[in-house]
């Protein structure tokens, strides 16, 4: 009989890694990356066909993922150009203080 897979166990999100979003378990490629590839257009065999690491297990994981967590993942990519801005307003700040 094969063995059954919790899918729970699919989706991480570990302290330190990859900024501390979800992922897709044993990889660095995030929620958010996927999500960015669906909406593009691609399908899940095209991405798997891109990567062919992942699993249609794991894409669709993360497209269940996704769809239970769409407010609080949707405003992520809005936090994340918000934090490379502030990163570089104060990396110039700091490189031309000492210039």
């Amino acid at each position: 009989m094969p063995t059954l897979t919790d899918i729970s166990t699919l989706i991480v999100n570990t302290p330190g890694t990859c900024g501390s979003r979800p992922r897709i378990a044993d990889t660095r490629i995030t929620v958010q990356y996927i999500i960015n590839e669906i909406k593009s257009g691609m399908t899940p065999e095209e991405i798997i066909e891109d990567k062919p690491y992942l699993t249609i297990a794991g894409i669709y994981t993360v497209l269940a993922y996704y769809y239970a967590n769409k407010e609080s993942l949707d405003i992520e990519p809005t936090r994340y150009q918000e934090e490379c801005q502030r990163l570089e307003a104060e990396y110039k700040t700091n490189y031309s203080d000492h210039c």
